[in-house]
């Protein structure tokens, strides 16, 4: 497979994966609970998650031409494809509409719900 057919075939799986668009995600980390949840790297303490920093990156690259998208941008939507994927199929049982589970999902671009 190409270097393009890879890219074209990252853009599509990210683009199905990122079910919010740039504005409901921006709204939506601005949210109490979209800061409260996720994992923080080693040695961060108090700042921002792992996941909410890459739905403000997942903004920008909404917003991108897709011309303009680079090796790392791309490096970036696997990231957000895998991590969608892996956490769609650890969903708990019952209503999850208020749930850390959900909201890590949403701060990756990504409401379950939908």
């Amino acid at each position: 497979m190409s270097e393009r057919d890879q890219g074209r075939d990252t853009y599509r799986e990210f683009t199905e994966a990122v079910n919010m668009k740039p504005g409901e995600l921006s709204t939506w980390l601005e949210t109490e609970e979209s800061k409260h949840v996720g994992w923080l790297k080693k040695g961060t303490r108090g700042g921002e998650s792992v996941g909410h920093a890459s739905g403000r990156r997942i903004i920008d690259l909404l917003r991108r031409k897709r011309a303009d998208l680079t090796d790392n941008d791309y490096r970036h939507m696997r990231k957000v494809v895998g991590y969608v994927h892996r956490h769609l199929a650890q969903r708990p049982a019952g209503d999850v509409r208020d749930t850390r589970w959900r909201w890590s999902l949403m701060n990756w671009g990504h409401d379950p719900l939908r």
